[in-house]
């Protein structure tokens, strides 16, 4: 039986994630520094691809300091897990469709999501802006003193 993630290949979902991380081309992930020399690829995952920074001398591969870095995960998996999250599946169906245990999906969808919102930019409202249908609660069921603030306590 063939498998969702099957259909995609892990060197083609590293060359993606490089183009949509590093659009003006590779730098550091710490210091920012375009400085950066290849060192190899990762003995684990040949896909993956090691890098030097020169400027602040430290190592650091394709996943480093990403949602993606520290799982056991192939990162193909995580692109089908982002793909099938798109079409707004359930943690279920989607551990169904990756051959997973529900609680890993649990695992990945809450961190893509959390992700998705700490990337998220930070709304500014200008101009006039307008609400419709405010409701404000004045009481309870037209008992107003229910509501009244109790005196303090007293030692």
């Amino acid at each position: 039986m063939l498998k969702f993630h099957d259909l995609l290949d892990n060197a083609k979902c590293y060359e993606q994630l490089r183009e949509l991380r590093w659009p003006e081309g590779i730098c550091c992930p710490r210091c920012g520094s375009d400085n950066v020399t290849r060192q190899g690829r990762d003995e684990t995952e040949r896909d993956k691809q090691r890098y030097y920074c020169k400027a602040c001398q430290r190592r650091f591969d394709d996943l480093s300091l990403s949602v993606f870095s520290g799982h056991h995960q192939p990162l193909k998996i995580w692109m089908h897990c982002l793909y099938l999250m798109s079409l707004n599946l359930s943690n279920r169906q989607i551990a169904q469709e990756l051959d997973l245990n529900e609680s890993d999906i649990y695992v990945m969808t809450q961190q893509l999501r959390e992700a998705v919102v700490a990337k998220k930019p930070a709304v500014t409202l200008t101009g006039e802006v307008e609400c419709d249908e405010v409701y404000v609660v004045a009481g309870h069921k037209g008992q107003p003193d229910a509501v009244k603030k109790r005196p303090a306590r007293t030692a």
